[in-house]
Parts: structure tokens; sequence; C-alpha cells
């Protein structure tokens, strides 16, 4: 595979990863938050080819395979699951 294409996985995957963690930090909601998860799963899919496919960063590969899952979970939570799993308070 061309270094090119191997460099842009790299930084596609931290770009993304951080344009989330923002996302998620702001509390825009929960259908920005399940949006964020799904650009990290994105994120992970990339990182997890570049960790693979680079000389000697196959532990960045293997913790995303475990991200990716968890990332899975945050966009059934935020974004398939019809309502939270604690009630949001109402306002005063």
């Amino acid at each position: 595979m061309s270094k090119g294409l191997i460099d842009a996985l790299e930084w596609y995957g931290s770009i993304a990863g951080v344009v989330a963690a923002l996302m998620v930090s702001l509390d825009l909601g929960r259908r920005a938050t399940g949006w964020a998860f799904v650009i990290f799963c994105t994120s992970s899919v990339a990182l997890v080819t570049w960790g693979f496919l680079s000389d000697k960063a196959e532990g960045i590969g293997t913790q995303n395979i475990f991200l990716f899952a968890i990332n899975v979970i945050g966009v059934y939570r935020y974004l398939i699951r019809k309502k939270p799993l604690h009630p949001e308070p109402k306002p005063t």
C-alpha cells in the first residue's frame, strides 16, 4: 500500500478523534453526541487499518479494535435506543 494512503489513514484517524472528542465535550445533546460516536468509529477503523499496515504500530491498531467496540455502544446508546437509560431531570 502506498505511503501516502497510510499517512492519510493516520492523520484522518487522529483529526477525527479530536473532532469527536470536542463534540462530546461541548455537550450539545444526545443526537450530536451520537454523531460524535459515529466519527469515533470512523477514526478507530482508520487507526486499526493504519496500525496493522505500518511498521511498529500494531499496539495502536489493537487498542482501536477495543475502542471501536466501545464506540459502537455509544452509537447505540445515543442514536439507536429510543430513550436514555436515566431520564434527564426536568428544568425547574
